[in-house]
């Protein structure tokens, strides 16, 4: 349900004929993105370590090319922290109470 109302959220504005920014489709590229992935690790749960690798650069990249200055940033550190705790999740170097979420 939750992926249903990001994917509607994501394809809102489009539908109310809003002006497209660069703001909205970084904003729609990383919800239905998120979406896609809720729904992948729903039905395939050994997946969980790809799919949060690939959100966190989806994340970065997405929001470095299509978004300002100063939020840009913040969203290369955000997919960067993603994409660490996805490859550390890989090594099993995360604590245990961290690690079952990735390992069912």
């Amino acid at each position: 349900m939750l992926a249903l109302v990001l994917i509607v959220w994501a394809i809102s504005p489009f539908l109310r004929h809003q002006p497209i920014t660069n703001d909205v489709m970084a904003t729609a590229i990383i919800l239905i993105l998120i979406a896609v992935a809720y729904l992948i690790i729903m039905f395939n749960p050994g997946w969980t370590k790809a799919v949060f690798f690939f959100e966190g650069i989806v994340i970065g990249v997405s929001g470095y090319m299509l978004l300002a200055y100063p939020y840009s940033i913040e969203f290369v550190i955000v997919g960067l922290i993603i994409v660490i705790i996805a490859i550390l999740a890989y090594m099993q170097k995360l604590p245990p109470n961290i690690l079952k979420w990735f390992y069912r």
